[in-house]
């Protein structure tokens, strides 16, 4: 009587689709790499909601046919490359980005600025993107965007005014939407309607003289000067998502770093 030759994990021919997607990998690659990069395309892809955990590991290693100890470093791999997140007691889950209160971190408001401000769209509409606007968003100059004017509010007080490009059609089902009704937090509004997860951003920070029109809407001075936080977002795939320009009076930014 034979017995059955043993094979290595991820070799042999594919008896699964999970096997199969690992077959269409580069075969140089160690298998935990292979299995990294299906994963993460299944997220990229936007697959799993942020709301719902990911398969169990068990589930997943048998799917692709990999032991729990290659599924477990994938995993790993994922969570230290932030695309993914552990939540104690209810699994992995896709990870947003926690950036809504990110700019406050370099703004103080006074005692009224303890939580996140009001916001109050001033106009929403469609426009011809400039070349910087294009750039950022990685479309094509000339392309129509669509812009959001903004002003956020502690107590009534304006604190921030803000301008924010989104791409089209991407953010189409928006312009379906009232002003009033998209909320003080625009990250939720992007997933809930156009099923767009924000998950990472880059900022630059620099100073300019006050506008004509931010000053009246700030109430500072013509000419004062001003912080703005340039800011694009972009999905778990790159692309961008969002080109946003914030700006807030000088004498309320303060700057922070632990230098250890």
């Amino acid at each position: 009587m034979h017995s059955i030759p043993s094979t290595p994990e991820g070799s042999g021919p594919p008896e699964s689709p999970g096997e199969a997607a690992l077959a269409r990998t580069d075969p140089r690659l160690p298998l935990h790499a292979r299995l990294r990069e299906v994963i993460a395309e299944r997220v990229r892809s936007g697959e799993w909601s942020p709301d719902e955990p990911l398969p169990a590991e068990s589930a997943l290693v048998a799917h692709y046919g990999v032991s729990l100890g290659t599924m477990r470093r994938v995993f790993r791999d994922l969570v230290d490359e932030g695309l993914l997140e552990r939540r104690q007691g209810t699994g992995t889950f896709v990870r947003r980005a926690s950036l809504d209160a990110s700019l406050f971190r370099f703004f103080r408001f006074g005692a009224a600025g303890s939580g996140v401000p009001r916001s109050r769209i001033l106009s929403a509409a469609r426009q011809v993107s400039t070349r910087a606007i294009a750039s950022a968003l990685g479309v094509s100059p000339g392309s129509e965007v669509l812009h959001l004017h903004r002003l956020r509010l502690y107590d009534e007080r304006p604190v921030l005014v803000e301008d924010i490009w989104l791409p089209l059609p991407l953010f189409e089902p928006l312009e379906r939407i009232g002003a009033d009704d998209l909320g003080d937090l625009l990250y939720p509004t992007y997933e809930r309607h156009c099923g767009q997860i924000v998950a990472a951003a880059t900022e630059e920070l620099s100073v300019e003289a006050a506008t004509a029109a931010d000053a009246l809407l700030l109430g500072c001075g013509r000419t004062e000067p001003v912080v703005v936080v340039e800011r694009v977002a972009r999905a778990h795939d790159g692309k961008p998502l969002e080109y946003r320009r914030s700006r807030g009076p000088a004498h309320t930014f303060r700057y922070r770093v632990d230098i250890r």
